[in-house]
């Protein structure tokens, strides 16, 4: 099968999703300028640099009460900084509650029964049972095609890691085992690893 994306795929559903896959998931939580809290998941989501080290996250549609975006951009248009917590397996339920299109006062800490605490970085929020978060200090926002399209890039300010993901000194994905987006409404767990030589190593 091929097909061009401006004619359409003829597929019940888009099977684009379905084709680049499996994504990480980046748990962002963001602290609007008035201080109301937000925590949303991206699965447009990934590292792209060592040094310093970077991410980037993308949001691709918008709320009615957010103009041309979601709560998560708009928090951090006003700041400027947000956190990308990691999530596991065993967070899963919480991370797809947290998904939902609620108004901008809904706290999906609270939603959720999260526990909080305070970045030391920056001025924001993480999820205090995610196996990693990443403390982000935005250095653009650009516009890619298509309406309510955003790509965010972040530098890394701070790195939190829970202990009992460290083991010898790795840190180890099958101590939390990563949750994925897959395409649709299909996700996938990271349950084992094998480790390739590169040339030249």
């Amino acid at each position: 099968m091929f097909y061009r994306p401006e004619d359409g795929h003829g597929l019940p559903h888009n099977p684009f999703n379905a084709i680049v896959t499996p994504r990480p998931i980046g748990w962002i939580s963001t602290r609007g300028a008035d201080g109301s809290e937000n925590l949303a998941p991206y699965s447009f989501f990934n590292a792209v640099a060592y040094t310093p080290p970077q991410v980037i996250f993308s949001s691709t549609s918008a709320k009615e009460d957010r103009g041309d975006t979601k709560d998560s951009l708009a928090n951090i248009r006003e700041t400027g900084v947000f956190c990308a917590n990691i999530v596991s397996y065993e967070l899963r339920d919480m991370m797809n509650q947290s998904s939902g299109p609620w108004p901008k006062e809904t706290d999906e800490f609270e939603l959720t029964g999260l526990e909080r605490a305070e970045c030391e970085t920056i001025a924001c929020s993480r999820v205090v049972a995610a196996p990693a978060s990443l403390e982000c200090r935005m250095t653009q926002i650009i516009k890619l095609e298509g309406e309510s399209n955003f790509l965010t890039i972040g530098t890394v300010t701070g790195v939190h890691m829970r202990d009992d993901c460290l083991v010898d000194g790795v840190f180890d994905v099958l101590t939390f085992n990563p949750l994925t987006r897959m395409g649709y409404r299909d996700y996938s767990v990271i349950r084992e690893k094998f480790s390739l030589k590169r040339p030249g190593d």
